[in-house]
């Protein structure tokens, strides 16, 4: 009896660290480890890009989905996420269909490279320099005039900031974006 309680015991242990390492892993492979967001962090981002009532957010590389819910919940959006790896995407659909947020919330399996987001009030992006580098032409060409960018602990090199905050590395962008990078805006604050 005790036996088999052990091994039920290593086989559930043996299935968790499978799970946990392809949570971790797939992510990495598409050059973006997972690295969750705090909440708090996430809302005053939102805050600072004063998102409102039914605008559509997209969350580009969405995770377990907490910036999806905090902004349904605690700011009335409509918010989609983008979400490469299956587990975090099937993570967030469950917990979208046990939430109250199920009409607010939705998520996309698809790489955001190659994503359609154009449609996007706001959108959220915690991202890598790379990453960022990457992105910076789609989000000009596809994303609409007055729809706003929020980069999370990165900026778009390239694009001057409306709004920065350096205590927690938020930046924010309006499209479309203007030239001259944090350089330029920090030195607009000065004056």
């Amino acid at each position: 009896m005790l036996l088999r309680l052990l091994l039920t015991l290593l086989y559930l242990v043996a299935i968790f660290l499978v799970l946990y390492g392809l949570w971790m892993l797939i992510p990495f492979l598409y050059g973006l480890p997972w690295v969750p967001t705090k909440k708090e962090r996430i809302r005053k981002a939102l805050r600072m890009a004063n998102l409102k009532p039914d605008e559509l957010l997209y969350d580009l590389g969405s995770g377990d989905g907490r910036v999806l819910f905090i902004a349904a919940q605690e700011f009335g959006a409509r918010a989609v996420g983008i979400e490469a790896s299956i587990l975090q995407y099937w993570f967030t659909q469950l917990r979208r269909l046990l939430s109250g947020s199920r009409s607010r919330v939705s998520v996309r399996r698809e790489n955001f490279y190659r994503a359609d987001f154009g449609d996007a009030d706001l959108v959220f992006a915690f991202l890598t320099s790379t990453e960022t580098a990457l992105l910076q032409k789609k989000l000009e060409r596809d994303l609409k005039p007055g729809s706003r960018v929020i980069a999370v602990s990165a900026d778009f090199s390239d694009w001057k900031p409306i709004a920065f905050d350096d205590a927690d590395l938020l930046f924010l962008y309006k499209m479309p974006p203007q030239r001259g990078g944090l350089a330029a805006y920090l030195a607009e604050r000065e004056c």
